[in-house]
C-alpha cells in the first residue's frame, strides 16, 4: 500500500523539528516548524535558495554538503552542528541531519533542523558550574593550607615557650641552690603559653563548628551590660565605649560563654583598628524576626579586598605575632552555629561595622536563672577514670585522689569493664575520654550502665563529635568536660555530675 499525500503531509507537519526539502539547493518544501524557526512565512520560504539561511559558519560546510548530495550515494549524510540565519538577521545554533532521497522527479535532500539553543545553554551552565566547583575546591585547598600554616606557626611558638621554660624549671630545680621564685616564674610562663594554646584550640573548634555548644535563651542587653567592664578592659582606656541597648528585645538562643567570647573578639579587633583612640559603639535592635547586634568602630577601616577576606581563618594584615587571624573567623563560627548571619562593612579612614543577626526567640523573663556554683570536695565516692593518654590519666587521677575521691584508672574500654567486674563496691561515676582506640567512650558508658545502672557518666574530650547531637549541642542527658581542663574544672564537673 502506498502512503497517501495527505498522510505524508501530516507527518511532515507533526514533526517537532524544522524540515526542509531541497532540490538543487532550492527549498521546495517546508513544514510549520521551519516557518517558526526561520521567521519566514512558509509560502515565501519555499522557492528561496538555501543560501538565504546560511551564516558564514554554515557557508563553510555548504560546498562539501552539496557535493555529497549531488554525487554521493542516497542515504543519511550525517549530523552537522552549525548556525543558521533567521529572516531578521539573528543567528541560531542548530543541529541538522540530511538524507539524500531518489524520487520520481529526481534526487532531493531532506534536512531535519533542530534548535539547540537550550542544549548549548545547559552545557554552558554545566561548564560554568564545573569551573566554579573547581575554583571553590582550589579556594578551599588554599584556605586549608593557610589554616594549617597558621596553626603550625602559632602552636610552634607556644610549644617553644613551653619546652624551654619547662627546661628552665628542671634546671633550676636540680641546681645546688634552687631559686623557688624563679621556678614559680618560669612555671607561670608555661601556664600562660598553655592557656594561649587552649584559647586557640577553642577558636578553631568554634570556626569549624565543633565546639560544644550549650545554647539557652539569653537577654542580649543583659549579657552586654554584664560584660561592660570586661569590654572596657579589652578595648583599652583610649577607646570610648558606647552601649545603646534596644528596647523590648525578645530572647535569643545561643551559648552565653560563646556570646561573650564573640564580644571580646570584636572589642579586640576594634582596639587594634584604633591605636590612637576612637569610639566603639555596641547597639542592639529588633529587626523583623531577628535581633540585631551591631558593633561599630571609628578606626582605620579596610580596603575592599581586605574586607572580602576578613572572615577567613588566619587571614590577618597585622605583623607576625600580633594576631592569630582567627578573631572574625571565630565570630563567624559562633554566629552561624547559633543559626544567625554576620556581615561586615568598612571604609578606609571611616571605620568598620560588624552586623550580627540572630533569630528572635520568646519574650524575656524578668531575669535569667543563674547557675549555682558547685562544690569540689569528695564525699566518699568511687570514680572510674578511663583515658588512653597515660600522662593525662595520671593528671586526672592525681587531681581526683587529692580531693579525696577513690580512683580506679583504666587505659581503655576493655580494661575499664574488667576493673568494674572485679570491683565489689559501688562505682559512683565513670569519667571517660570520648575518643579512644578499640572502644569509644560512648560504647563503654552504654555497656557499663547495663551492669551498673547506678553509675553516672562524665565525658572528657577536646573533640566530642561522637556524643554531640545536631548543631554541636550535647545529646540529652550527656555531661561533657572539655579538654584541656584545670584541676578546678575537673573537680567542679565531677561534683556537679555526682550531685545531679
Amino acid at each position: 500500500m502506498e502512503w497517501s499525500e495527505e498522510l505524508s503531509s501530516g507527518l511532515l507537519q507533526a514533526a517537532p523539528d524544522a524540515i526542509l526539502v531541497l532540490d538543487g539547493g532550492r527549498i521546495v518544501l517546508a513544514n510549520d516548524r521551519a516557518e517558526q524557526m526561520f521567521g519566514w512565512p512558509r509560502a515565501e520560504l519555499v522557492g528561496q535558495r538555501v543560501e538565504v539561511l546560511l551564516t558564514p559558519d554554515s557557508e563553510m560546510h555548504y560546498p562539501e554538503r552539496q557535493r555529497q548530495i549531488l554525487d554521493g550515494e542516497p542515504g543519511v549524510l550525517g549530523r552537522l552542528v552549525t548556525t543558521v540565519r533567521r529572516r531578521d538577521g539573528t543567528e541560531l545554533p542548530v543541529e541538522s541531519s540530511t538524507t539524500v532521497v531518489e524520487t520520481a522527479r529526481g534526487r532531493v535532500a531532506v534536512s531535519v533542523v533542530r534548535d539547540i539553543t537550550e542544549r548549548l545553554r545547559a552545557e554552558e551552565e554545566k561548564d560554568r558550574l564545573r569551573a566554579e566547583a573547581h575554583a571553590h575546591r582550589s579556594q578551599r585547598l588554599e584556605s586549608l593550607g593557610q589554616l594549617a600554616g597558621g596553626i603550625a606557626h602559632d602552636f610552634n611558638n607556644m610549644l617553644g615557650v613551653i619546652l624551654n621554660y619547662a627546661h628552665f624549671v628542671i634546671e633550676e630545680a636540680e641546681s645546688a641552690h634552687p631559686d623557688v621564685a624563679m621556678i614559680a616564674s618560669d612555671a607561670a610562663q608555661v601556664v600562660r603559653a598553655g592557656t594561649r594554646g587552649t584559647d586557640l584550640t577553642h577558636q578553631l573548634l568554634s570556626f569549624a563548628r565543633r565546639e560544644v555548644v550549650r545554647p539557652q535563651p539569653i537577654d542580649l542587653n543583659r549579657r552586654i551590660a554584664g560584660s561592660q567592664e570586661m569590654l572596657r578592659r579589652s578595648a583599652g582606656e583610649q577607646i570610648d565605649l558606647v552601649i545603646r541597648p534596644g528596647a523590648d528585645l525578645p530572647s535569643v538562643t545561643c551559648d552565653p560563654s560563646q556570646f561573650e567570647q564573640m564580644l571580646i573578639h570584636l572589642a579586640h579587633n576594634a582596639r587594634d583598628a584604633m591605636p590612637g583612640g576612637g569610639r566603639l559603639v555596641i547597639e542592639t535592635a529588633l529587626l523583623g524576626q531577628h535581633v540585631v547586634l551591631r558593633v561599630s568602630d571609628t578606626g582605620q577601616g579596610m580596603a575592599a579586598e581586605v574586607a572580602e577576606r576578613a572572615f577567613e581563618p588566619f587571614y590577618t594584615t597585622k605583623g607576625n605575632g600580633e594576631a592569630t587571624g582567627l578573631g572574625l573567623a571565630t565570630v563567624y563560627g559562633i554566629v552561624t552555629q547559633a543559626g544567625g548571619e554576620v556581615s561586615l562593612t568598612s571604609e578606609v579612614g571611616v571605620g568598620t561595622t560588624i552586623t550580627v543577626l540572630l533569630p528572635a526567640g520568646a519574650p524575656l523573663d524578668a531575669a535569667e536563672d543563674a547557675e549555682e556554683p558547685a562544690g569540689t570536695g569528695a564525699r566518699g565516692e568511687t570514680l572510674l577514670v578511663v583515658e588512653d593518654e597515660d600522662a593525662l590519666r595520671d593528671v586526672a587521677g592525681r587531681i581526683l585522689s587529692g580531693a579525696g575521691y577513690r580512683v580506679l584508672s583504666a587505659d581503655g574500654g576493655a580494661q575499664a569493664l574488667e576493673l568494674a567486674a572485679e570491683h565489689d563496691g559501688e562505682i559512683d561515676l565513670l569519667v571517660s575520654d570520648v575518643m579512644m582506640p578499640g572502644m569509644l567512650g560512648k560504647e563503654l558508658a552504654e555497656r557499663l550502665v547495663v551492669v551498673r545502672p547506678g553509675t553516672r557518666v562524665l565525658y572528657m574530650s577536646g573533640y566530642a563529635q561522637p556524643v554531640l547531637a545536631s548543631q554541636g549541642t550535647l545529646d540529652p542527658g550527656v555531661a561533657l568536660l572539655e579538654k584541656p581542663f584545670t584541676a578546678n574544672d575537673l573537680l567542679t564537673a565531677v561534683r556537679r555530675r555526682l550531685d545531679g
